[in-house]
């Protein structure tokens, strides 16, 4: 089984397997089996917001990643039978190096747990995995996936964009339209006000009521374009409020986003906020 089949999403992404010196890559492959957990490491599993489970089996005061960084690892997985589905240990056992906001969303999330020298445990419920249909012939249906994870080396991605400029004038209190989406206009524009068959092009930023941050094109440092009519109920519409080169806030209601069940990364019932720049209207 190839560590892309095992690791990583349907996003695009490649796996850099790091040029080290030939000494580097003999300690490398000596590694055959994880480094030494700490004495007093953990028994229980601290569970996130989204069900992700971990435990620190090694602490670090290292750096600690972002979902923008790439990440140099050695690692395991298994099921819950305890079958070994792919690991990077072993007599001809390799590091990997991936862009950790390429992977599922459960690495992507726990990696951020864990700083540069430390080791983590990662218990990870099929909705942050590969879903309900899984990864056939070795990852079955609705499969809950165990990981131990050693965390080598953090490559930090270049700042995140800020965004641009709000009025000085602009409304604090939202409005709240008929369908329950609530809004404010952050930054006028006499631009062109785009249509749900139009195409977009945006910046923005989403996180939850706590002020957690699940998504952001300023930290990608890369707008993204889309049909307006392919997204969820609280883009399409609020979108339409706005010119091009205008910037609006949401507060979108979960029956207007992901409904009441959610998706991997956004927990049922979520209420979404979003912050959107309007660049430009295709």
């Amino acid at each position: 089984m190839t560590l892309k089949t095992v690791l990583f999403s349907s996003l695009l992404c490649v796996i850099a397997i790091s040029m080290e010196s030939p000494t580097m890559r003999a300690a490398e492959k000596n590694a055959l089996e994880p480094g030494p957990a700490d004495k007093g490491a953990p028994k229980d599993f601290t569970s996130t917001r989204s069900g992700l489970k971990y435990r620190i089996l090694r602490k670090t005061d290292g750096v600690k990643p972002t979902s923008r960084d790439t990440v140099k690892v050695h690692y395991k997985g298994w099921l819950d039978s305890g079958k070994e589905f792919d690991s990077s240990y072993g007599p001809k056992g390799e590091s990997i190096e991936f862009p950790l906001s390429g992977v599922i969303a459960g690495w992507t999330e726990g990696m951020q747990l864990v700083g540069e020298g430390g080791m983590i445990e990662l218990e990870i419920p099929f909705e942050l995995g590969y879903g309900a249909a899984g990864s056939p012939p070795d990852i079955p249906a609705k499969a809950r996936l165990h990981f131990i994870v050693e965390l080598l080396n953090v490559k930090q991605a270049p700042k995140p964009l800020e965004p641009g400029p709000v009025d000085e004038d602009a409304p604090v209190p939202f409005t709240t339209t008929d369908s329950g989406l609530k809004y404010r206009i952050r930054r006028k524009s006499d631009g062109k006000k785009p249509t749900a068959a139009n195409r977009v092009e945006v910046h923005y930023k989403g996180w939850f009521d706590n002020g957690e941050t699940f998504d952001s094109s300023y930290e990608r440092r890369n707008s993204i374009a889309f049909p307006l009519n392919g997204v969820i109920k609280g883009w399409t519409e609020g979108m339409q409020l706005i010119g091009e080169g205008g910037m609006i806030e949401l507060e979108v209601p979960y029956d207007l986003a992901y409904g009441a069940q959610g998706r991997p990364g956004i927990p049922p019932k979520s209420t979404l906020h979003f912050l959107v720049e309007l660049l430009q209207v295709k």
